[in-house]
């Protein structure tokens, strides 16, 4: 399968879930982002899916406070996860945050893969190596995308991309440099994506289907 012949046929908003009863029922298999709030991780996922409004972009982070499912091509769901890091919101909110996504990543067995989203012009911070050894105890595959590369000067990219995977202290491999402005690096995440989403990419229930991607 050539990740440069991606088509989007259907990508819609299926349901939002606070816990793991509220989880949709289906065989499909997941990829899951994650980021610090801001960190263009609505916009990420919108590129992917040739949509300009499908996930809600804001300039206030912290706004996504659920767990966010969209399905694509009725082949695969994309989970939009609440960003991290958002200093402003009650400590009892983002406690709540923080294990409604714990129980999501360590139950939800059709989970094949995390896009870990790093601001290319910040190193990674605390929570985003915590959440980096919560996957690899969990052995989850990691696809980490830095983004905002269009508001780099070309002559410093190779090496912010440089420091920034030093930062991850060999959490994750290298991160695919990405702008949703351009769109640079959008063909790069879709073929790391379904590498991971493969049928055995990740041990599955006998009742968890893998159905493949349609491009």
């Amino acid at each position: 399968m050539s990740d440069s012949r991606i088509v989007i046929k259907s990508a819609e908003f299926l349901k939002s879930a606070a816990n793991f009863r509220h989880w949709p029922e289906h065989a499909l298999p997941e990829a899951a982002f994650a980021g610090r709030s801001n960190v263009g991780k609505s916009s990420l996922i919108n590129c992917l899916l040739n949509r300009k409004k499908l996930v809600r972009t804001s300039s206030t982070p912290g706004r996504t406070q659920l767990l966010n499912f969209f399905t694509v091509n009725d082949a695969l769901c994309f989970v939009d996860l609440p960003g991290y890091g958002f200093a402003k919101a009650p400590a009892k909110v983002r406690d709540g945050w923080k294990v409604m996504v714990e129980e999501y990543l360590s139950g939800r067995r059709i989970l094949k893969t995390v896009v870990l989203i790093l601001d290319i012009r910040r190193d990674p911070g605390p929570e985003d190596l915590s959440l980096l050894k919560k996957l690899r105890d969990l052995e989850l595959e990691v696809i980490p995308v830095a983004t905002k590369m269009d508001k780099l000067k070309r002559s410093a990219r190779a090496s912010r991309l440089k420091e920034l995977q030093s930062g991850l202290n060999n959490l994750a491999p290298r991160p695919i440099p990405f702008s949703a402005e351009t769109r640079e690096g959008k063909e790069l995440v879709w073929k790391a994506l379904l590498q991971c989403l493969e049928p055995g990419s990740r041990e599955s229930s006998s009742s968890d289907a893998d159905p493949e991607p349609q491009a």
